[in-house]
């Protein structure tokens, strides 16, 4: 059974380098493996999504990009644009349609998307708000079981999330105020989560940790914690241990390679032990690392680092991973 059966906006953050994009892609096809339409948003204007699934850049519309054979769920994407969902807004809310595009004209839309405090961010959350609260009255309009939002890094993803809340505490009164009271409660109910992704480095590991810290600070919900580009476990923990006390039978070790090679095995000795330490040493820090993740005492999931990269039957791949371990 996965671990988020209520949760419909599944949202993932991750230090730069993490794979954040990678692991939001891989959970939005997990989900759909599960037989739900998924719609996976990204907001940083990277066109990440498009390069991941191998399909054109995404516009300003929901597009599918992908069907899970196992499971008979659709998955779709959307590239989030603030200009566009502004003058969205505009005519949802406000009735301005041509009007809406003169403002666009004059430069309006920019100045409010690049200079206005917060109001890039508003109206990125306020679209992933409105494709989570679709109902009947939404004629034509798509509903989705589940949204998983390819957020900004952990650095700023609490005050991406809580820009709603600073908004409703300006506005006292009107639909803006309403509006922002909405989607707070959404981004703070038992329907949305925020997962962290994270490597077994010093650095993102710390981060993540601050990073659930200050979400749970600011009231909203933790996931999980994703570790991602797990390298393999070549060396048991025996192996390893020989090879940081330097307790390594290098004779007995030469002895083997020179029954199947045709010259001298002594300098390739070297290398494979030195290698190995380097491993070891590796597989030492990540432990640590590792014990560090468990202290945050959030559900942890791993996935491998791919020696061929990542491309669709990868991502494919990774999303099994997820469903196998319970995320999806």
């Amino acid at each position: 059974m996965p671990d988020w059966p209520d949760v419909q906006l599944h949202v993932v953050t991750g230090k730069g380098g993490t794979g954040k994009t990678t692991v939001a892609a891989a959970l939005a096809l997990a989900l759909a493996s599960r037989g739900k339409t998924v719609l996976l948003c990204e907001v940083e204007g990277r066109q990440g999504i498009a390069r991941l699934f191998d399909v054109a850049p995404l516009p300003y519309a929901e597009r599918r990009i992908a069907h899970a054979e196992e499971g008979g769920g659709d998955l779709y994407a959307l590239a989030i644009d603030p200009e566009e969902a502004l003058l969205e807004y505009l005519a949802m809310y406000y009735r301005l349609g041509r009007a809406g595009k003169a403002l666009d004209r004059f430069g309006v839309v920019e100045f409010a998307t690049t200079i206005a405090p917060g109001v890039r961010d508003v109206l990125l959350t306020g679209k992933v708000y409105e494709a989570a609260n679709r109902n009947a009255r939404n004629k034509g309009a798509r509903h989705y079981d589940a949204i998983v939002l390819d957020a900004p890094p952990t650095g700023r993803i609490t005050q991406f999330l809580n820009v709603n809340t600073e908004l409703a505490g300006l506005a006292r009164m009107g639909p803006i105020k309403s509006q922002a009271d909405a989607i707070t409660s959404l981004l703070r109910s038992s329907r949305t989560v925020v997962h962290l992704v994270t490597v077994l480095e010093e650095m993102p590991v710390q981060e993540t940790a601050d990073g659930v810290a200050e979400l749970r600070e600011a009231g909203l919900p933790v996931g999980g914690v994703v570790v991602n580009l797990v390298r393999p476990q070549d060396l048991d923990a025996t192996q390893r241990g020989e090879l940081l006390a330097g307790g390594v039978d290098t004779a007995a070790l030469t002895t083997e390679l020179g029954r199947v090679l045709d010259r001298d095995p002594g300098p390739l000795v070297d290398v494979l032990v030195a290698e190995g330490r380097d491993h070891a040493e590796r597989r030492a820090l990540e432990d640590r690392q590792r014990a560090v993740v468990a202290g945050i005492g959030v559900p942890t999931y791993e996935l491998p680092r791919l020696p061929g990269g990542v491309d669709l039957a990868a991502l494919y791949e990774l999303a099994d991973d997820l469903r196998d371990q319970g995320m999806a």
